[in-house]
Parts: C-alpha cells; structure tokens; sequence
C-alpha cells in the first residue's frame, strides 16, 4: 500500500511529541500491515522518551497498546486476513536462534527481557503511534466482538498484566486480594480480581482514591498493613505502585503461605523482611506479560463489560498534549490516542 501517513515522533530525549510525514511502510513475508485506530500511552513509553530505558537510537515512534484492522497481509499470511480487528502487544518475536529461544518458551514479556535480539514493538521496532504499522503476523492478537478500539487498547499491557500476575499467583478459590497503588494497572487490577471472584481490599491513605476503590469494586479499603491484618489479611498482594515502601508496608498484613505479586516498574530497591518471608512461607513474584492466551483472557473480560478501562481519550493531533499530560500526571489513569 503506498502513500503516505503520520506518525507521532520523538526526535531526542524529553522533546515534544510531534507528528511527521511518514511513507505507509510495506509488509513483507509474514507480516501484516495494520491501520492503527487507538494507542495507549504507557509507562515504558515516559521511560523510553525521556531515555531512562534505552534500547535504540532517536528518533523513536513509540506504542505498544496498540490496536486496529489489517489492511493488507504480506507473503505467506494466511493466519490474518484484511479486516481483521487485532492488537499488537510489546513482545512481537524472539529471535528464534539465541539459547533463551531455543528452549522454545511462550512470548512474554521473559522472552523481552533474555531473548539476544527481540522484536519488541514500540521498543526496538517503531511502535504504533502512528496511522499505520507492519508487525509479524504471530505478534498480533484478534480482538473479540464487542470490545471498542480505545478499550482494547489500554487492555493490551495495562489489562494484560495484572491478568498476568492474578493468573501467576495461582489462588486458591475465595482469595483475599489486596491492591497497593490505585493508578493505571491498579484501578484495573481491582477490577480483574473482583471479576475473578475475589475478595478485594484496596489500600490507600486517599479518600478520594478510597471512593474510588469502592466504585471500582473493592469490598474494603484500609490504610496500611496493620489495617489489614485487622481486616483479615491478603492471600494476595498486588503491587502496582511506583515505588516499594508501600509495600513492604503492607506486607505486615499478608497471611501464611500468602504472595506478593510485583508488577509496576519501581527504580528503588525493595526491603525484604527476611524473618516473616520464611516463618509464614511467603513468596515474591514477579511478573508482567506471560502467554498471548492469557491477553486473550484479559479482553474477554473487558469485551463481556466485566472490566471497563478508565480512559481519556486525545486525537493525534493532540498526541503531544496527552504525553505532556500524562508525565505530569494529569491523567488520573490512561491516555489513549485515536488515528
């Protein structure tokens, strides 16, 4: 497909978002190229742009929430047709002849982190804000019926991961879950563990953010781990917050054989209260992406109503807005960008 397309870039670290004049790019063998309609913005991106996490040289086009329909299949597809709606999360492909790929692992986002040379969209390939991008075919998945373009999107790493960790945590049936952070992946966490027939307590110090937690479904809201043990404890921690102290916090309230599930990226170091660690049998996990099966999950439940991403919701033209917004943290939880 030639012609030409916009695409929102960042020239040099901390620059204004800006869009530019790009040709539509052509998929090869494998590929599809994909009419983008909607893209999260997400913490990595903020990282990325402001390059504290560098995996490539500027000019960037960041996204890894994206989402859209086929519009054209390259050699070889038979698995994605035009018109398709898909998604595109960040891990696209391992290398397929490193050691870590040889040992035939499921895409997560492990394979991003030990593959020797990735193909991670919006990371080391350029990402999907932008009115068109190629991707391989297996690095997208279909979008159910029913589930809009800017609810998919924040559901492809925000969704994704905190469905990830609750799958990760194996919990047995009746589990007390407890949220520590109620932002971006923690309003959505309440929600997927609610849905998932737990029991849910949020911790926070906010009233406002404790109206919140209520609206979102939380059967309790404490301030702090004593509270929680008082309250009854968590089976579960999810650790959605930037930065540990919270939850080492909260730990005091975490009962026998009970988990920590960690899956914000926090730049601080986290206290590990080594005595009560081995005297109840707890563990700490980490954890973001895992299976594409399991993202398929996370839509499902979105697509059936039973979690409801809160978004706001910029055109393109207003895509330097919406990142400017979201790093001074105007945006209470996604920012979601249409093409």
């Amino acid at each position: 497909m030639s012609g030409h397309m916009q695409a929102a870039v960042i020239t040099k670290p901390n620059a204004a978002w800006e869009l530019q004049t790009r040709a539509v790019p052509e998929p090869g063998a494998g590929q599809v190229l994909v009419r983008v309609r909607a893209c999260g913005i997400c913490g990595t991106d903020l990282w990325m742009a402001q390059d504290k996490l560098s995996y490539r040289q500027f000019p960037l086009v960041l996204g890894h929430e994206g989402v859209g329909e086929v519009a054209a299949v390259g050699a070889g597809v038979t698995t994605r047709a035009v018109g398709d709606r898909v998604g595109m999360p960040m891990v696209q492909k391992g290398c397929g002849r490193c050691d870590f790929c040889r040992e035939e692992h499921p895409k997560s986002f492990v394979t991003a982190a030990n593959c020797a040379s990735p193909t991670l969209t919006g990371v080391t390939v350029d990402g999907a804000h932008a009115d068109y991008i190629v991707v391989d075919a297996a690095g997208t998945v279909r979008l159910p019926d029913g589930i809009s373009y800017e609810d998919a999107a924040p559901t492809l790493c925000a969704g994704f991961t905190v469905w990830a960790a609750l799958r990760r945590a194996d919990l047995k049936p009746n589990a007390r879950v407890t949220v520590v952070g109620i932002g971006g992946l923690g309003h959505l966490a309440i929600q997927y563990a609610k849905a998932a027939g737990c029991q849910v307590t949020a911790i926070t110090h906010s009233p406002d953010k404790g109206k919140l937690a209520f609206e979102l479904g939380a059967d309790e809201v404490v301030p702090n781990g004593a509270a929680l043990r008082e309250a009854g404890g968590a089976d579960l921690i999810m650790h959605t917050a930037s930065h540990h102290g919270v939850v080492n916090d909260a730990m005091a309230g975490l009962r026998p054989w009970g988990r920590v599930v960690m899956m914000g990226i926090a730049f601080d170091d986290m206290y590990v209260p080594a005595l009560s660690l081995v005297s109840n049998s707890h563990q700490i996990i980490g954890s973001a992406h895992n299976g594409y099966e399991y993202l398929e999950e996370a839509l499902g439940y979105v697509a059936r109503g039973e979690v409801k991403p809160r978004i706001e919701v910029f055109t393109k033209e207003s895509v330097a807005e919406a990142y400017d917004r979201v790093v001074s943290g105007d945006v209470r939880f996604k920012a979601v960008v249409t093409y």
